[in-house]
C-alpha cells in the first residue's frame, strides 16, 4: 500500500506540461490537450496515478449541445483496484456466459454470448464472505459504430471481442453492487457508443413507430350499423362492446361513436329468433373492413 501510494504521489509530483506530453505521446495518443488536462484533473481530485491509466477518454454525444465532447470515465481497473484497496476485496468469479445467439445488426452478422454473469466475493464486519452478482445483456451494453451513417451494427472492438467486452460490464455493475462506496459512475466501456445525457434513447435502440388502423369509410360503417344494432337489441353485445369491436378495425369517428352507443334496443316484434341472434352476434363479430 506504502508502495503504491510513494508511485502516484512521484508522478503526480511531475510538472503538468511534462505529464500532459507523455500522456499524450503515450496512453492518450492523438487526445485533445483539454481533455489529458481532464485527466489529470481528475487523477489528482482522486489521488490516483495517471500512468496506470484509471481513467479513459470516451468522445460522447451530448444532445443539449448537439455535437461530441470528451468525457474522462474509470475503467473498471479502476474499480478492482479500490476493491482490493478496501482490504475486504475477497476475489470474483470468472464470466459466466449465456448461450450464444446469432444475428444481423445494423446489417452485419454477428455471434455474442446473450449475457454474462459475474460475482463479486466481499468479506463483511462479521467475518463472512458475502456474494454480489450481476448479469448483463449483450444486446443492452453493447457500443454502436454511428458514423454518417448512423450504423446501429456493433463498431470494431465489440465486433472482435463480443465476450470479452460484456465481461467488463459486468465485472463492473458486480463491484458497483458490492462496494457502493467506491465504485458508482458507469465505466468507459459501458458509456462507449451512448449518449451522454439518459434521457436520449441510445442509437441502437429503434424507435417503433405506431401504425393507427384506417378510419372507417362512411359507406362500410352504414351497411355495418344495422347490424351492430340488431345484436345491440337482442341482448348479444353491449354498445361498449361493439366500440371496441369496430376500433380494432378502424378508427371511429365521434359521430360514428355517438351512433353506436346510441344504438336502441329494437321492437319486440323485430327481435330475432335464437338461430338468428347466433347469426347476428358472428357477423357483428366478423364486421366489415374498413
Amino acid at each position: 500500500m506504502n508502495a503504491i501510494v510513494k508511485h502516484e504521489a512521484g508522478a503526480l509530483a511531475l510538472g503538468d506540461d511534462e505529464l500532459m506530453k507523455v500522456l499524450q505521446s503515450s496512453l492518450y495518443p492523438g487526445a485533445a490537450l483539454p481533455s489529458i488536462r481532464m485527466v489529470l484533473s481528475y487523477c489528482k481530485a482522486a489521488g490516483l496515478d495517471p500512468m496506470q491509466k484509471p481513467v479513459h477518454i470516451v468522445p460522447m454525444w451530448d444532445g443539449k449541445a448537439k455535437q461530441m465532447r470528451d468525457v474522462v470515465m474509470p475503467g473498471v481497473n479502476l474499480y478492482r483496484t479500490q476493491a482490493a484497496r478496501s482490504g475486504q476485496f475477497a476475489g470474483m468469479t470468472e464470466p459466466d456466459f449465456g448461450p450464444d445467439k446469432t444475428e444481423r445488426i445494423g446489417g452485419q452478422e454477428i455471434t455474442y454470448p446473450e449475457w454474462c454473469r459475474v460475482t463479486v466475493r466481499r468479506l463483511m464486519p462479521n467475518g463472512s464472505v458475502a456474494e454480489f452478482t450481476a448479469r448483463e445483456y449483450w444486446i443492452e451494453n453493447y457500443a454502436v459504430k454511428g458514423g454518417q451513417e448512423k450504423s446501429i451494427a456493433p463498431n470494431a472492438m465489440w465486433t472482435k471481442r463480443p465476450r470479452g467486452q460484456i465481461a467488463k460490464c459486468a465485472s463492473a455493475q458486480a463491484l458497483r453492487i458490492a462496494f457502493p462506496e467506491i465504485a458508482s459512475q458507469p465505466t468507459a466501456d459501458e458509456m462507449e457508443g451512448k449518449p451522454l445525457h439518459h434521457e436520449e434513447a441510445p442509437s441502437h435502440v429503434q424507435t417503433v413507430q405506431r401504425v393507427e388502423p384506417e378510419c372507417w369509410p362512411d359507406t362500410a360503417f352504414s351497411l355495418q350499423i344495422p347490424r351492430w344494432g340488431r345484436a345491440v337489441g337482442a341482448g348479444l353485445k353491449t354498445a361498449d362492446e361493439i366500440v371496441a369491436l369496430a376500433r380494432s378495425k378502424g378508427a371511429l369517428s365521434a359521430g360514428q361513436e355517438a351512433q353506436i352507443r346510441a344504438l336502441a334496443k329494437p321492437k319486440p316484434e323485430a327481435v330475432a329468433s335464437p338461430g338468428e341472434w347466433v347469426q347476428e352476434m358472428e357477423a357483428a363479430e366478423q364486421g366489415a373492413e374498413p
